[in-house]
């Protein structure tokens, strides 16, 4: 997912979208302890994805205090 995407969405998606990126990350870890993954970087990507979402999220969030 882009950055751009990212930036796009509302504060519950991000919340959905980091949720889903955890879940799948701590699948690809279960993989990856069974010697089941082909892919390991797909778990960097991921986690780089992750904090995209979660530092969006937390922007998102002090805006919102800052309205209020």
């Amino acid at each position: 997912m882009k950055t751009k995407e990212i930036a796009e969405l509302s504060v519950d998606e991000l919340r959905g979208r980091k949720r889903e990126l955890r879940h799948e990350i701590f699948n690809l870890r279960l993989q990856q302890q069974s010697g089941q993954l082909e892919k390991p970087s797909l778990i960097r990507i991921l986690r780089r994805e992750a904090a995209r979402v979660e530092t969006f999220l937390s922007q998102k969030i002090k805006a919102g205090a800052a309205k209020s």
